[in-house]
């Protein structure tokens, strides 16, 4: 008898820091608000202690602006919520022209629970050939309630 030992197969492991994106060389961040204690460099740029978080409750939005169209490949984000169970719904959506038209591409919702459901890592590979401008929309509690929006990361290549 023939026998193979099948080798488990590996989940995508993440990018080496240098095939990100340097988006403090590339980008012009506008966002709708921020605490000063988590500004949104801290999810922007790798090796920061923590995230963004918004200034308050409500939604939020995150606009990235290049100088240049950027080639996409692959959107990175990761959430984080240890506190309060929530349901939180975010999209992006993009531009080829500075805003002037956008894409959709994708919505998506997430419930947070601190028993169990802390964190949300969201991978989505897209071939976007000429990116001017990536939008982020957080609503951070869809049921109309207190939460604040954060971000953990988000890293594009």
């Amino acid at each position: 008898m023939r026998k193979r030992i099948i080798v488990p197969v590996q989940p995508d492991a993440a990018l080496p820091e240098d095939q990100w994106l340097d988006l403090e060389a590339l980008a012009e961040v506008e966002i709708s608000s921020e605490d000063a204690a988590h500004p949104v460099e801290f999810a922007l740029l790798p090796g920061q202690p923590s995230g963004w978080l918004a200034a308050g409750p409500g939604k939020q939005i995150l606009r990235l602006i290049f100088a240049r169209p950027q080639p996409l490949r692959r959107i990175w984000l990761r959430f984080v919520e240890s506190h309060v169970q929530r349901a939180q719904q975010y999209s992006l959506r993009w531009s080829p022209d500075g805003g002037t038209s956008f894409s959709d591409i994708v919505r998506q919702q997430w419930n947070f629970s601190p028993q169990g459901a802390t964190q949300e890592i969201e991978d989505h590979r897209v071939d976007l050939p000429a990116v001017t401008l990536l939008e982020l929309s957080i609503d951070p509690d869809t049921a109309g309630g207190g939460a604040v929006a954060s971000l953990e990361a988000l890293r594009l290549a």
